[in-house]
């Protein structure tokens, strides 16, 4: 692959055709920003930078509103490889808290159920994770973008929810295939007032600090008094990291359900190398 990667500072031609291989752009994806928004902003300034109006651009692996990390926007003929780019491992910092769901497996819907903690603890979650390793069959959150018979699972799925109907009920998925390589427990906070482990390092705050940018996306508010673990997640194409968090919960004969999630790698691109909006317009309005 001769396609080039645009790194922060760095001054592109003005010229499309002086990549013949194309553009590829890590970008750290802002909080409350769709993948489609992302797509919408860059090709507005890359079609300005370039003067070229039918300009291709395009993404690899979509990434949920509520998440945040690297997603590889392709240029020009670098989106020939967006389906290369997609089928690359990937690797994610899962925020999980345990005890309620959601409909949407974050915090894009409200808790619509609390469930016991009797089986939830840092021990617990630790016996359990390295039966989540290996290749395994997952049945995706109903709000995704997966499609049946054409139209988007998430579509069927929020008029179900806004005329007040068990999402549950909408049983169109089948499971996929995925395989998830690795898992660690990077961190886990026990209020006070539940079953608690005294030793647990609190979790930082996960997107306080990330301005909000599409008020369109809701963001309900987490429990407080709820266990939260952090887990590294090393696993393959197709993985929804919302239903491994759902599926942890159940594990542990309670719910659970995601509060963040940051994707930090994407095949060979890490987060620490992507460029924020900012350094992408800098770029392309020079």
């Amino acid at each position: 692959m001769s396609f080039v990667t645009v790194k922060k500072g760095e001054l592109l031609s003005r010229s499309i055709e002086d990549y013949p291989e194309g553009l590829v752009i890590p970008v750290d994806k802002p909080y409350r920003w769709t993948s489609a928004d992302v797509i919408r902003k860059v090709k507005w300034a890359a079609i300005k930078h370039f003067g070229k109006r039918n300009l291709k651009v395009g993404h690899a692996g979509t990434l949920d509103p509520l998440a945040t990390g690297v997603l590889l926007i392709c240029i020009g003929k670098a989106t020939k490889l967006a389906d290369e780019f997609q089928k690359q491992p990937k690797q994610y910092i899962a925020g999980v808290t345990f005890g309620a769901t959601t409909a949407s497996y974050d915090l894009e819907k409200e808790v619509d159920s609390r469930f016991p903690l009797d089986g939830v603890s840092r021990e617990s979650l630790l016996a359990v994770l390295p039966s989540f390793i290996g290749e395994q069959e997952q049945v995706a959150p109903l709000f995704s973008a997966k499609s049946v018979d054409g139209v988007r699972v998430y579509e069927m799925a929020r008029k179900r929810y806004k005329a007040g109907l068990p999402v549950e009920g909408l049983d169109v998925l089948r499971a996929s295939k995925i395989n998830i390589y690795g898992m660690e427990l990077l961190n886990y906070s026990q209020p006070e007032g539940t079953t608690s482990d005294r030793r647990a390092t609190p979790i930082p705050a996960s997107m306080d600090s990330i301005t909000a940018a599409s008020s369109r996306i809701n963001v309900a508010e987490a429990p407080a008094d709820l266990p939260k673990a952090e887990i590294l997640v090393d696993c393959s194409k197709g993985t929804y990291i919302r239903a491994l968090a759902r599926d942890l919960g159940e594990a542990l004969g309670s719910g659970a359900f995601l509060h963040s999630l940051r994707r930090t790698r994407n095949g060979g691109f890490r987060v620490e190398e992507a460029l924020s909006l900012d350094d992408i317009m800098d770029i392309l309005t020079k």
